[in-house]
């Protein structure tokens, strides 16, 4: 790179004053650093060079501290500059790289004894750069200094491991360096890696466990730049390596494994830096409104039925990837140098392991090593490539990890699992043993899709590896949220999860078909990412898999089925009304079997739990339940153990139980003061919420009761009221007056006229109690516009516009009219873009369009509503009249899209 120099002498007039030719040196740097900018953002976009513009924007940002040190010196009289302080790089930067909107990070080494001058000539410095608006962090410290605080602080010694010489004085640096490495270095080496592994685990437990969140931190994120940076930090301690070409030389990687380095660091610091230049500040997060714009800069287009940015954070995944098959070769070859411990739990499998466990493969194809399972013959996937497939079955089988040496030696392997290896019936009948007779499935197929022998063994699921879907609703890649399925399922069967769903716990163990279950559970989503139905075009694919692995016809069917209808259940219970018999009938003639029907709400409970954190509730347990208890006497032919009013009789005994003290009056009024609809569909913690709540109104007037659950991000208002046609137009719109965004809603009349309505709003505070003042707020606006103390359309239009995350999305705007999915209501159910106040036009509009609203449902996929309105004319009928029909889509598309038009 060519040397780039500053020279600000020029600035410097006859008896002018310092704090002046300060300022003009910073108004002269900030021309500097504007102009490299956007020399280095053009050059990135015409080159995608990511390492090249940080170190770039590194080596700019060395010779403007450089010029202004030779300019400080002479403002303050000093004559010999390269003897009076040091001035050092040390964190990110010492790096020699700089993202455009890293912070600054300057040491200033001082002599002992240091004079005036010295603090005038720092002074000068920080305050010329603070001006130019950059954020610098900075110490002042002397080398005993120094290395007295990096004995007792592991961030300092980090600091100074990364520290590089800038301007000043070198022999006083080279003198610290010296002291550095003989005193601190040497002597502390294992202790150094443990604290640095154990920062890096801290670390990704902050930002997220997973590397295939759909949100990544690209900078501290689980297979970030940080996790390339805390591998070269480790390097650097130990072996005194300056570059990461020495690691090669060190025996520490391959050329081929130091190539996929370099081009997982370039192709992070691209991002990295595009997405400092996009937001214009150290942003490190890809959020989703930021993926779009970067996979435009970057060059993706569209394929293959995946949107060009989900092609983008493929790659990005895919890399991510790479970086922690990087991490475990290099932890492994710590290991061999007995600098890093093997894991605690691989120790105690190597103490604990009983005889029965040690296998025949184990003892003459494996060996166990440090506690982890490795090659007992170097060459044993080259001598038989079903090994690839057996070394994983013998991990879930003993429950010890792969040692990582073995895994370094599998992708170079790779290649051997070809047609024919996938076709014989010992390496599939190997691999259903993972999946099927693992004690922790979920950790042996995640380590198998690590290595890429998953991907490789099933092609159909090596096209969904790192693929992201697009939108706010999955947290994880395809493949991470089919490996969480298969988890959840086990901890079902395990019966570890049997508190929040006792009924699949209960229903797993009269389960005859539990291979294909399993299956299904690890293929449902495998055809994400085509232009066809996903569910539509998986039964398709799964029927061509499933004979290879080894199912019989009879479970490759039940198999197909579940693939194609896993989106069924959840469906149906979330956006149909489950009191309408119709409804039941018609999943009923879906399912079609007592097997199907258990087999169907095992794996929707595990693909709604393993989408990502909050978005399972009590809400959709309770649906669930009562979906299945109504269709199984429908599938039985009517013989089933507990009826729909034994179970409203058992759903109030149960609630009464918790009031001993109420009178037979008082327990007859509660029984007679709901339908059945809200024992068979409230969870009971809600309905004891809803007691309190209704014993507090003591009028027929507006009541109200908040509840905010952090780990589910969502907020819960209450609001006990009288029924009126407008009710739920009026309380959506006070919540678009208080800036709430509605995510779902349960709706309940009571039989003396009324209405038990509870909105889940989006969580907007992350402390609690800020959030409960935020739902009070919310309560109180909805309690004035019921009340008629609040003009809303006014409130409304002045209500702050909150900035709102899914703008970022679009969805294609929906209205369908059903009169055959109900006997007595017609069914109208609307797809939109979510956005704060949507609800309440929609519900307005159905008010003017003269449509009586029975029941409602509210769900909220992320960023895409689906809204479901059983409504009827106000007499009571269905809405048959085709000139009806298009005067309500055009209605409502006008409220979905105002620019658009009914179809």
């Amino acid at each position: 790179m060519t040397v780039i120099t500053y020279d600000f002498d020029d600035l410097i007039q006859p008896s002018q004053d310092t704090l002046l030719l300060r300022n003009a040196a910073s108004t002269r740097v900030r021309d500097i650093l504007q102009s490299t900018r956007e020399d280095a953002e053009a050059q990135l976009k015409r080159d995608g060079k990511g390492t090249r513009c940080s170190e770039r924007l590194s080596a700019v940002q060395d010779a403007i501290i450089q010029g202004l040190y030779g300019l400080a010196c002479k403002a303050v009289g000093l004559s010999d500059i390269d003897k009076a302080i040091s001035v050092i790089a040390v964190g990110g930067y010492g790096r020699a790289t700089l993202a455009p909107g890293s912070d600054i990070d300057l040491l200033f080494l001082v002599p002992d004894g240091r004079s005036t001058e010295v603090d005038k000539v720092v002074e000068f410095l920080l305050y010329a750069l603070w001006d130019a608006r950059q954020k610098v962090g900075h110490a002042t410290r002397t080398i005993e200094d120094c290395i007295a605080l990096v004995k007792t602080d592991n961030t300092i010694m980090t600091s100074i491991l990364e520290a590089r010489f800038i301007c000043g004085n070198s022999a006083l640096f080279a003198n610290m360096i010296h002291r550095y490495r003989k005193g601190v270095v040497k002597k502390s080496a294992k202790q150094f890696v443990s604290e640095k592994l154990a920062e890096r685990d801290q670390r990704h437990a902050r930002y997220g466990e997973s590397r295939y969140s759909v949100e990544p931190d690209i900078k501290d994120g689980k297979g970030g730049l940080r996790d390339l940076h805390t591998l070269f930090w480790i390097a650097k301690f130990l072996f005194d390596a300056n570059s990461t070409e020495e690691l090669v030389d060190r025996g520490v990687f391959t050329k081929e494994e130091l190539r996929r380095f370099h081009k997982a660091e370039d192709f992070l610091w691209a991002v990295r830096c595009h997405l400092h230049f996009l937001s214009k500040r150290g942003e490190d997060k890809l959020s989703f409104d930021r993926q779009s714009e970067l996979a435009e800069r970057l060059g993706y287009k569209a394929h293959g039925g995946l949107k060009h940015v989900e092609r983008f954070m493929r790659h990005y995944f895919l890399v991510a990837k790479d970086v922690g098959n990087l991490t475990r070769i290099f932890c492994a070859s710590l290991e061999a140098k007995h600098l890093k411990d093997a894991p605690s739990l691989a120790r105690m499998v190597a103490k604990f392991l009983p005889k029965g466990k040690r296998s025949a493969a184990l003892s003459t194809v494996f060996q166990l090593e440090a506690g982890r399972i490795g090659l007992a013959n170097v060459a044993a996937f080259s001598i038989d490539p079903i090994n690839l497939i057996r070394i994983f079955k013998e991990s879930g089988a003993t429950g010890a990890e792969i040692h990582p040496d073995a895994l370094q030696d599998m992708r170079l392997h790779l290649r051997k699992i070809d047609d024919r290896l996938r076709n014989t019936p010992e390496a599939n009948s190997l691999f259903l043993d993972c999946l099927l007779e693992s004690g922790d499935p979920e950790t042996v197929l995640r380590a198998m899709n690590e290595a890429g022998v998953l991907g490789r063994f099933l092609p159909e699921f090596g096209k969904i590896v790192a693929m992201m879907q697009f939108n706010m609703y999955h947290h994880y890649t395809v493949d991470e949220h089919l490996l969480r399925t298969v988890g959840v399922l086990r901890a079902l069967e395990a019966g570890t999860l049997s508190g929040d769903h006792p009924l699949s716990a209960q229903l797993f163990p009269t389960l005859t078909s539990r291979r294909a279950l399993f299956v299904a559970g690890l293929l449902h989503d495998i055809a994400k990412g085509r232009d066809e139905d996903h569910s539509i075009a998986g039964e398709r694919v799964v029927r061509d898999m499933c004979p290879r692995l080894g199912l019989s016809s009879a479970e490759t069917e039940t198999v197909a089925w579940l693939v194609r209808y896993h989106l069924l259940m959840s469906e149906t219970a979330q956006m149909r009304d489950l009191n309408d018999f119709k409804t039941i009938l018609d999943f009923a003639g879906i399912v079609q079997s007592p097997e199907r029907l258990k087999l169907l709400l095992i794996l929707t409970v595990a693909d709604i739990r393993a989408v990502g954190p909050g978005v399972w509730n009590g809400w959709k347990g309770q649906l669930l339940r009562t979906l299945y208890a109504e269709a199984e006497p429908v599938l039985t032919g009517g013989h089933t153990a507990v009826g729909r009013k034994e179970r409203v009789t058992a759903a109030q005994e149960i609630f009464l139980q918790k009031h001993p003290a109420l009178s037979d009056g008082d327990k007859a009024k509660i029984r007679q003061r709901h339908y059945d609809a809200y024992w068979l569909n409230v969870p009971l913690e809600q309905q004891l919420r809803h007691e309190a709540l209704i014993a507090r109104a003591a009028t027929r007037d507006v009541t109200t009761d908040v509840k905010s659950d952090a780990f589910a991000a969502v907020t819960e208002v209450t609001i006990f009221a009288p029924d009126h046609p407008r009710l739920l137009a009026t309380i959506t719109g006070a919540c678009a007056a208080a800036n709430a965004n509605i995510i779902g809603a349960q709706i309940f009349t009571t039989t003396d006229g009324m209405a038990l309505d509870t909105i889940l709003l989006q969580r907007e505070f992350v402390d609690e109690s800020d959030e409960k003042r935020r739902a009070l707020r919310v309560a109180d606006t909805i309690t004035k516009a019921l009340r008629g103390q609040l003009r809303l359309k006014e409130a409304m239009a002045q209500a702050k516009k909150p900035e709102y995350r899914a703008q970022a999305f679009s969805v294609e705007p929906r209205v369908i009219i059903d009169n055959t999915s109900s006997n007595k209501h017609t069914v109208i159910e609307i797809n939109g873009l979510d956005r704060v106040g949507l609800l309440h036009h929609l519900t307005d509009a159905l008010f003017q369009l003269n449509l009586n609203i029975a029941s409602a449902h509210i769900t909220t996929f992320g960023e895409k509503i689906i809204d479901v309105f059983y409504v009827t004319d106000l007499t009571g009928a269905k809405i048959e009249n085709e000139t009806r029909h298009a005067k309500i889509m055009s209605a409502l598309m006008q409220v979905l899209a105002p620019e658009a038009k009914a179809a």
